[in-house]
């Protein structure tokens, strides 16, 4: 049941809502670890940034930690084996995403001997390591945005090197219904999160890290507390905030820690701020301490289909069907099949998806988990979509540029403000799908963007074309005018030559009747 927040009693965020948690289903249990799949589906591209390109091929045999592929632009992450095995195939694979559309996947058929890469580097405390080299590791790692977003880590803490920031903010928030992963990871194993905020502070060169905990969290909190203790780091402070959704979203929990608001279309760190997820700090740890690539992480498996919930450390590339059987299985319940939470996760057709560095939480839900939405009618400007909505956003506005294909209008009604958190969707009194429209118009702002960028690209193509063949024209220009100026320069040489021979000639018959008439004479 979803109750509105108050609006003032809850820091300064605006709207939210009080949400049933769901998630003591799943945490009862430390992180266990499934079996090791046969077979292993690795997408090429993880991430969020230029696409990557596979270094290995078919019938070529890897190890745990072994580099699949890398991008080669600016903005990517590495991919890396999750066990040692064999390459079967690259080819096109089912992932899990909102458009169901094939990747291009490496598959890995297990040999079940798990053998790692070795690592040559010897071990350095990180206080003695540069922080270009603390960065270069977690390039080479390939962590990314453990919370959902998979931005590069080590290419976001890069571009906040050159900013004036205050605060490294990790994200412990973990606001959305079922969702217990980061729960699960800060209980189990604090001290990883301590120790990826001291890694980060380093690289950052700064002084101060908020670890922020939502107050239904008290275990959690008592263990970062308590390792935050052994450790004695003055530089970072375990916050609690109020448990609401959707506090998690980066601005607005910068807003209920800080006050401060994100500027549209500005980045946290244009104010001050650096915010990550805790499952990526611990990422981040493993990489730079232990010499670990990025090949697993922690994922919450509920709900009533499936039949033993909990929170399960999983390779990347395992088959989702894998992982609900180290849960026992389905149950007769399961209906529904989602990845994420139970407001912005997003059904699965089939579980042979494999895991990948986004996924954060599935559930199998009964038919009455998820309740069939009555038909839309039409809006009565009630104003609740604008109450809840934590972006301060008119989402009715929103929905009428969409529903009318005015992206133009969307897009500056601040469309891209929207985290698609789905409050207005639950506190609609008409039904209006609202998020599906503002996904919707997204999607044709940014197939607008692809459209507009391809042209542009086909013009400078065109236009370089056009360069190219009137160099070319040009050049030959040039060598037929130097061809002829030869010809024109061989023919007034021949007839110089044909005018001193007529000359010459001529001077002979002059002498010769000069000859004649004086022996005339």
């Amino acid at each position: 049941m979803a109750t509105p927040a108050a609006t003032y009693d809850l820091g300064k965020l605006h709207g939210g809502l009080r949400l049933d948690a769901h998630k003591s289903e799943s945490t009862g249990l430390p992180i266990q670890t499934p079996p090791l799949p046969r077979q292993l589906i690795l997408p090429i591209d993880q991430h969020v940034g230029d696409p990557a390109e596979p270094l290995v091929g078919i019938g070529e045999r890897v190890l745990k930690g072994q580099l699949l592929a890398e991008s080669s632009g600016t903005l990517g992450a590495p991919v890396h084996a999750s066990s040692s095995g064999k390459v079967v195939a690259i080819e096109l694979w089912p992932v899990a995403g909102r458009h169901g559309e094939p990747a291009p996947c490496i598959v890995i058929e297990c040999d079940g001997d798990d053998r790692a890469v070795e690592s040559w580097e010897e071990p350095i405390p990180v206080s003695e390591l540069p922080a270009d080299t603390v960065l270069r590791k977690i390039l080479q790692g390939g962590i990314v945005g453990l919370g959902g977003a998979v931005y590069p880590t080590a290419q976001k803490l890069m571009q906040a090197v050159s900013c004036d920031l205050d605060y490294l903010i990790l994200n412990g928030a973990e606001c959305e219904p079922y969702i217990s992963c980061d729960d699960t990871l800060m209980r189990h194993r604090p001290s990883e999160v301590i120790s990826g905020a001291a890694v980060m502070l380093h690289a950052l060169e700064l002084g101060r890290c908020l670890i922020a905990i939502e107050e239904d969290k008290p275990e959690a909190c008592e263990a970062l507390t308590e390792a935050l203790g052994r450790v004695g780091d003055p530089r970072i402070e375990v916050v609690q905030v109020p448990a609401i959704y959707p506090e998690g979203g980066e601005r607005q929990l910068i807003t209920v820690l800080t006050g401060e608001e994100v500027p549209a279309n500005g980045f946290p760190a244009d104010i001050g701020y650096l915010v990550h997820n805790v499952g990526t700090a611990a990422a981040v740890s493993r990489a730079v301490i232990d010499g670990e690539t990025l090949h697993k992480r922690v994922v919450t498996v509920t709900g009533r289909g499936v039949a033993q919930p909990g929170n399960l450390e999983v390779r990347f590339g395992t088959p989702i069907a894998d992982v609900v059987a180290a849960c026992g299985g389905y149950t007769e319940h399961a209906r529904h099949l989602l990845v994420g939470g139970a407001m912005m996760g997003y059904s699965l057709s089939t579980d042979e998806v494999p895991i990948v560095k986004a996924t954060n939480c599935l559930v199998a839900g009964a038919p009455e988990d998820v309740a069939p939405r009555g038909p839309a009618r039409a809006c009565i400007r009630c104003g609740e979509c604008a109450r809840v909505c934590p972006a301060q956003l008119l989402p009715q506005q929103l929905m009428w540029h969409a529903r009318a294909d005015d992206l133009e209008k969307a897009e500056a009604a601040h469309l891209f403000d929207c985290i698609e958190c789905g409050c207005c969707d639950l506190v609609c009194p008409s039904h209006i799908p609202l998020t599906r429209y503002f996904r919707y118009a997204k999607a044709g702002i940014w197939a607008q963007t692809r459209d507009r960028v391809r042209a542009e690209r086909a013009k400078r193509r065109f236009d370089h074309r056009e360069a190219r063949l009137e160099q070319a024209r040009a050049a030959k220009r040039r060598r037929l005018a130097e061809k002829s100026r030869a010809l024109n320069a061989d023919a007034q040489d021949d007839a110089t030559k044909q005018a001193v021979i007529d000359e010459i000639m001529q001077r002979v018959k002059d002498k010769k009747k000069t000859q004649a008439g004086e022996d005339e004479a």
